[in-house]
C-alpha cells in the first residue's frame, strides 16, 4: 500500500515533519523507480522534472543498477560493514539485501533525514542473512552527528573497514552546505581499507535550458539539485585510490551486460574508491 493511500495532505494522521505538501527528492526518486510511497506533490514535481528531461526515469534505474553492482563488488572484497547515507525509500535490492547475499553476517546502517524512511524500518530489518540492519534518522549535512549516532549505538566498528555509500545524495547539497568537507569528515572517521561508493548527478550532457528547468523544480522541493561536472565529482575522491574504471557514467561502471545506446551520456556519474 502506498503512503498516498494512507495519508493525504492535511490528514491529521500525517506526522508534522513529513511535510507531504512539499515535494521531497527521495519520494520523487521513488516515483521515478515506479514506487508507490509518494504523495501527490511528489508525483506532480516528478512529472515536471520528467517533462523537462524524460531521461530522469532511466537514469534513476541505471543508478539503482550501479548501486547493486558496486555493493556486490565491495562485499566480494570482504567488506562486511556498510554505512548507507541518504538511502531513500526502500525498494527491491536494497544495500542490506545485496551485501547479505554475499555475506549473511554483513552489517548495514541506513541513514536518512526523511521520516517516511523510518516507517520502513521494520521491512528493512528483515534482512536476507544474520547481519544487523539498522535505520537512523540523521542529516548528511551534520556528518559528525551521523557518526556519533552510529558509534553511540555500536552499530559499526570504525576500527575495521566500512563501505560508505553515498548514492545520488551529494547532488542535493549545494556548495554552501560544504559537501566536500562533509565527505572528508565521514572519510576521516573510517579505517584504512574502507571504500566509498559514490554516484552523483551531472548536467554535463544536457542543454542549459533543460538544466535550468530541472533545477527549478527541485528548488521548490525540500532540497535543491546541483548537477556537478565530472571534474567536480572526481574532486570528491581526492586522496583516495579510485578503482577501475574510474569516474564514469553509471551504466559504464563494471557493466554485467553490454551497455545500451547513449550509456556514455547518462546524467549520473559513479565511482568506487578505496581509502589507503
Amino acid at each position: 500500500m502506498g503512503y498516498d493511500s494512507m495519508w493525504e495532505p492535511g490528514d491529521a494522521g500525517v506526522p508534522a515533519d513529513l511535510r507531504p505538501e512539499i515535494p521531497h527528492p527521495a519520494r520523487m526518486y521513488d516515483y521515478y523507480l515506479g514506487g508507490k510511497d509518494n504523495f501527490p506533490a511528489d508525483r506532480a514535481a516528478a512529472e515536471r522534472a520528467l517533462a523537462a528531461n524524460p531521461e530522469f526515469r532511466s537514469t534513476a534505474r541505471a543508478n539503482r543498477a550501479f548501486l547493486h553492482r558496486a555493493v556486490r563488488f565491495v562485499a566480494d572484497l570482504g567488506i562486511d560493514q556498510f554505512l548507507d547515507i541518504g538511502t531513500g525509500i526502500p525498494t527491491a535490492g536494497n544495500t542490506h539485501e545485496i551485501a547479505q547475499a554475499v555475506n549473511p553476517h554483513a552489517r548495514v546502517v541506513y541513514v536518512d533525514n526523511d521520516p517516511i524512511v523510518l516507517t520502513h524500518a521494520r521491512a528493512l530489518m528483515a534482512g536476507t542473512g544474520f547481519g544487523r540492519t539498522t535505520v537512523l534518522q540523521a542529516d548528511l549535512r551534520d556528518p559528525a552527528g551521523v557518526l556519533d549516532a552510529a558509534e553511540a549505538e555500536r552499530l559499526l566498528d570504525f576500527d575495521r573497514p566500512v563501505a560508505l555509500v553515498l548514492a545520488a545524495v551529494l547532488h542535493f547539497l549545494p556548495d554552501e552546505d560544504k559537501p566536500y568537507e562533509v565527505l572528508n569528515t565521514l572519510l576521516d572517521a573510517l579505517a584504512p581499507g574502507s571504500h566509498l561508493i559514490l554516484s552523483h548527478g551531472t548536467a554535463d550532457f544536457i542543454p542549459a535550458e533543460v538544466r535550468d528547468r530541472v533545477t527549478g523544480v527541485y528548488n521548490r522541493a525540500t532540497a535543491p539539485l546541483v548537477g556537478r561536472s565530472r571534474e567536480q565529482v572526481r574532486a570528491f575522491l581526492d586522496g583516495l585510490e579510485v578503482l577501475e574504471p574510474g569516474v564514469v557514467t553509471v551504466p559504464l561502471w563494471r557493466p554485467e551486460d553490454a551497455p545500451g545506446p547513449g550509456a556514455e551520456r547518462v546524467s549520473m556519474y559513479g565511482a568506487v574508491a578505496r581509502k589507503g
